[in-house]
Parts: C-alpha cells; sequence; structure tokens
C-alpha cells in the first residue's frame, strides 16, 4: 500500500553501521551456560585450525570463542 512506511535500511542511515566483527581489536562479552570449559590453543591442520576434545565430549554441542 502507498502509505505503508517501509523498514528498510535505506531510510534508517543509522541501520548502516558496520558489524562489530569487522572492528579490529575489539572484544566483546559472552555470557553462556554450560557443563565444562576447556582452555587450549589452536594447532595447525593443513589450510584450517584443530582443537582436541575429549572423547566424552563427542557428539555433543560445543561454542568456540576465540580469545587473543
Amino acid at each position: 500500500m502507498p502509505n505503508e512506511k517501509s523498514h528498510h535500511s535505506d531510510q534508517h542511515p543509522e541501520n548502516d553501521k558496520k558489524p562489530v566483527v569487522d572492528a579490529p581489536n575489539s572484544k566483546v562479552k559472552f555470557e553462556i551456560y554450560g557443563e565444562e570449559m576447556l582452555e587450549k590453543r589452536v594447532k595447525s591442520s593443513g589450510n584450517s585450525g584443530r582443537v582436541y576434545l575429549p572423547p566424552n565430549w563427542v557428539g555433543h554441542k560445543v561454542k568456540i570463542i576465540r580469545t587473543d
């Protein structure tokens, strides 16, 4: 309808900000609930990285947060 206002970001320039992930050296706080936590260093594996986890974690959901 012609009288309806669109909420598209073209009409709101304040919504055109770049996401935080593009900002270098920026940190964000995460608050999560879980069962166990490990701190490990990522090892090189071909053209990727690898983190080994305990075998009893196989099949469980994990979240990875880069801290440095």
